[in-house]
């Protein structure tokens, strides 16, 4: 209370009042409380008003729902939760196992679209994390300038990709003629249209939040459309180059969660409590063995080794070539610098093994 009293000028018990300011001091105050409300205002301008709204003012992103389908849920129905997430999980792979076969005997194009549908939804869904964070913010463009960089970034990647690959289909075209030589100016010029329409949606006291949700663009466009577009180069070399890593990681999933669900004991990290040692040790062995099998089974066949290559007289991919060394077995022999050591290390383990038995066998005589 003696606090309150002094902060508002009355006098506390036995306390004499404050005598009235002066006119200069009161004029000086007047000036100093001025020029304090214009640097508020000043600093209300340049940041906006994000940093003024808590925690509690940002909307929570809402939890994911259950999309099971309502036959498994009829299904399974009197089993335990445990037991159902087991068997949901092992039916929806088995489903989806079975429809990454199909891509895979469709062809590389097929593979070459579902690349590009996965990086499309990988992207709508780092996006709308942002979007939803801050859409009470009203933003102008700014999902339709996202996804309008997507089509830039796109279009420079790919475009690329069709000069190298499709040579034989774009010199029978002249409007594709045209864009393949202007290529990288086009691609240029677009990404420059959109960088003057984000500097022309920039609204006042928002600028410090659109230029972090263009960082935030720009960083989702870096891991999706680069990760999609090496990913493809990898496929024209070879299918074998897509497979082996896309099914390892499939099977380190599959057997982690198999060697968690029956083994797991320990957990692993906090920010997935289900996650155990046992899990990532058995799925870690599982991906090795795994690897190794995949490799020597695909490299058996043209299909898979060879490079993807398109033909314009058959209007489609081919896979036809002769396998590389790589993906040949044979027997080869050793420099003799490696035969001398190896040499010399058998004899040492053989001279070793005379001393141990000779010893034994002087003892067991002692004995």
């Amino acid at each position: 209370m003696l606090e309150l009293r002094h902060r508002g000028g009355c006098p506390g018990p036995g306390g004499a009042v404050a005598p009235p300011p002066r006119e200069g001091v009161a004029a000086g105050g007047d000036h100093e409380n001025e020029s304090t409300s214009d640097r508020e205002t000043d600093i209300d301008d340049r940041y906006g008003d994000l940093d003024s709204r808590t925690d509690s003012d940002i909307p929570e992103i809402p939890p994911s729902s259950d999309r099971t389908p309502e036959i498994l849920k009829k299904a399974l129905s009197g089993l335990s939760s445990r037991w159902k997430n087991w068997w949901i999980r092992g039916i929806l792979t088995l489903t989806m196992i079975s429809l990454f076969f199909l891509i895979i005997y469709m062809g590389s194009f097929m593979l070459m679209l579902l690349v590009l549908g996965i990086q499309v939804k990988c992207f709508h869904e780092i996006i709308t994390i942002g979007y939803r964070v801050y859409h009470s913010y009203d933003l102008p463009w700014f999902r339709t300038l996202s996804w309008y960089f997507l089509l830039c970034v796109n279009y420079f990647f790919y475009g690329e990709t069709v000069a190298d690959y499709f040579a034989t289909f774009v010199q029978r075209e002249e409007q594709l003629q045209f864009l393949i030589r202007y290529h990288r100016f086009i691609s240029f010029a677009l990404y420059l249209a959109g960088f003057c329409m984000f500097v022309l949606s920039l609204v006042k006291k928002h600028y410090r939040l659109q230029f972090y949700m263009f960082a935030w663009t720009h960083v989702t466009l870096l891991i999706t459309v680069t990760q999609s577009h090496l990913v493809i180069q990898n496929l024209f070399e070879g299918m074998i180059w897509f497979l082996v890593p896309i099914s390892s990681v499939i099977c380190n999933d599959i057997t982690a969660y198999l060697f968690g669900f029956f083994f797991g004991r320990t957990p692993l990290i906090k920010l997935s409590p289900k996650k155990t040692w046992e899990g990532f040790i058995g799925g870690f062995f599982s991906t090795v063995v795994f690897g190794f099998i995949a490799a020597y089974v695909l490299s058996k066949y043209q299909y898979f080794v060879c490079p993807v290559e398109y033909r314009s007289d058959v209007n489609s991919f081919v896979t036809d070539c002769e396998p590389s060394e790589l993906f040949q077995l044979r027997s080869y022999s050793l420099p003799p610098f490696l035969k001398s050591v190896l040499r010399q290390g058998s004899k040492s383990q053989q001279s070793a093994t005379a001393v141990v038995g000779a010893s034994t066998r002087t003892t067991v005589k002692y004995i």
